[in-house]
């Protein structure tokens, strides 16, 4: 395995139901009466060696934290608990009651196309999420190829940008982002993306760019947009490079060597896991990828089948059967077949598992 650094995040979720009245909003707007929420909070924390009781319960013992951390909000009302409780602030209250070492960031989705993360250096990263159905085909791929053919998506955009105080309240921010993809939305929505200027190659990583294209100059801390083409696979830009992503699920037989004497995990148990591969590469001018989705599919094939349907501890490299050692078993296994992989996710249940990252460190970590 290659000698450059890596980064080795475990992540937790956990959901409280509570009702907030945010007064701080501008007169009339909806926010400012009486609702709920079922909220989501997540935690990426670079945790030490020993933190955990045993190694391999690091997630299952940062999801607990994480748990503990919001049980004081769960069917209450918020605003009798934080000023102002935007997702925003309730990030940073739960930031500063997790005090995690080597916390990396601390996120709310209020809902389930909106929501707030807070990194290390106190940047609030405001993002939204929005749909567009449409149609499009990929002119130049080679003749056979599935995507040559005129089909359709149901695309999912997530516009980031890092809040600054400048900009005034989050109901601003939020307000002023979704004003500027009214338009965008109107020239996608029910189209055929082909027939737009711009997008005669509308491939994921050009429908990214194309709208960082339409938003950059009119959204100040513009971070990233997401282009999911499937549920399972899309790409990311920010105005720099491109980054895609493809996702397996593995349904695995797994057991925690170290866990002590007595503790169920020491059985043998089982996981769907789900499991990203992240991929960063210059743009081919041509094919208007990074790389083909599907042939990422299919160099991984050979990998995915030694995981899939398996006893994972009969593995060599993987008898522990903790996420950070399959991760790892999952990067040697990879590296001459995927060369631009530089960041595995593996989540045991939904978002709670473990992120291994590496090559460009600590900004492959940012989506």
């Amino acid at each position: 395995m290659s000698n450059v650094s890596e980064t080795l995040l475990y992540c937790a979720e956990s959901g409280f139901e509570a009702a907030r009245q945010l007064d701080s909003f501008p007169a009339g707007h909806r926010s400012r009466r009486l609702h709920g929420h079922s909220f989501r909070a997540r935690v990426r924390a670079a945790l030490p060696a020993g933190w955990a009781s045993f190694p391999g319960a690091e997630a299952d013992e940062l999801r607990r934290a994480l748990e503990a951390c919001v049980a004081p909000l769960d069917y209450t009302r918020l605003d009798s608990i934080v000023d102002t409780p935007t997702d925003e602030n309730l990030a940073r209250w739960m930031r500063g009651r997790l005090r995690l070492p080597g916390h990396r960031s601390v996120g709310v989705r209020g809902a389930r196309d909106a929501g707030v993360e807070i990194d290390p250096d106190d940047r609030a990263l405001l993002w939204r999420r929005y749909v567009f159905e449409s149609a499009h085909r990929l002119p130049n791929v080679p003749a056979g190829h599935k995507c040559a053919r005129m089909h359709g998506h149901g695309f999912e955009t997530i516009v980031s940008c890092i809040r600054s105080a400048n900009t005034g309240s989050i109901a601003d921010d939020c307000e002023r982002i979704d004003g500027l993809w009214a338009p965008i939305r109107g020239e996608l929505y029910h189209a055929c993306l082909n027939d737009i200027r711009g997008l005669e190659n509308p491939t994921s990583e050009l429908v990214a760019r194309w709208i960082w294209d339409r938003l950059e100059s009119d959204l100040p801390g513009l971070a990233r947009v997401t282009v999911y083409e499937t549920a399972s696979c899309g790409a990311h830009y920010d105005g720099r490079r491109f980054r895609i992503w493809r996702d397996s699920s593995l349904d695995s037989a797994v057991r925690l060597a170290r866990a002590p004497e007595g503790d169920f995990r020491r059985r043998v148990h089982g996981h769907t896991y789900t499991l990203r591969l992240h991929l960063g590469a210059p743009l081919d001018e041509v094919m208007g990828w990074t790389l083909d989705f599907g042939d990422v599919k299919e160099l991984f094939t050979p990998v995915f089948r030694r995981l899939d349907h398996q006893p994972l501890y009969e593995l060599p490299g993987i008898e522990d059967g903790d996420v950070a050692s399959l991760l790892r078993w999952t990067r040697r296994s990879c590296e001459n077949l995927l060369p631009a992989l530089d960041r595995i996710d593996l989540y045991q249940t939904p978002g709670c598992g473990a992120i291994l990252a590496w090559g460009e460190g600590p900004s492959a970590l940012a989506a």
